[in-house]
């Protein structure tokens, strides 16, 4: 299967492979400075097309990415998905990690929650994947409430701090979902 033949539905949602032409959308979110206040600020057009490019390729070489996300009228909302970092040098060495970015006016709409469950679901069902972590910064409060209404199991030992070139010293606290736990059914969100 490859990317163009796979995608993931929710209620409100539909998670899709990239596309070329979600480049605009993805560079026009990438370079809003409360979107991406807690990763160092905005980034340039040409590392907003990299990680596209990334996003692109993760399908093809482990069968996850970070998907797409549209809302029922297909306006581009965001990413959401599953990486894996194959980095011994990683603080905590090499890892599936979810992880979710939004355009500002889709905030406080439940999208995260509603598509970092089906991603999950969808990576645990599939692939030979136990455990995925999830990281934010101590002040990303609002990463923090979708962990949490994901069932994610907050772990003290994972945390760490690492430095980016963009963003300095980081400190990122970590939660864990696992195949064997169950997420909740998320409703009211």
């Amino acid at each position: 299967m490859t990317a163009d033949d796979f995608h993931i539905t929710t209620e409100r949602l539909l998670l899709r492979p990239w596309r070329l032409s979600d480049s605009a959308d993805f560079a026009a979110m990438n370079a809003h400075p409360e979107v991406m206040a807690d990763l160092g600020g905005p980034l340039t057009l040409e590392a907003s097309d990299q990680k596209l490019e990334r996003f692109r390729r993760s399908f093809d070489d482990h069968g996850f990415t970070r998907w797409v996300i549209e809302d029922g009228d297909g306006r581009f909302v965001g990413y959401c998905g599953t990486a894996w970092w194959d980095d011994d040098e990683h603080p905590v060495g090499p890892h599936h990690e979810i992880g979710w970015r939004l355009v500002r006016d889709a905030w406080g709409k439940g999208y995260a929650s509603e598509a970092a469950q089906a991603a999950l679901t969808d990576v645990f069902a599939r692939k030979d994947v136990d455990r995925v972590l999830a990281y934010t910064a101590s002040d990303n409060v609002r990463s923090q409430i979708v962990m949490e209404r994901l069932g994610l199991r907050r772990d003290t030992s994972l945390d760490f701090e690492r430095h980016y070139d963009d963003v300095g010293m980081w400190q990122a606290l970590v939660w864990v979902a696992t195949a064997t736990e169950p997420a909740p059914t998320l409703i009211n969100l």
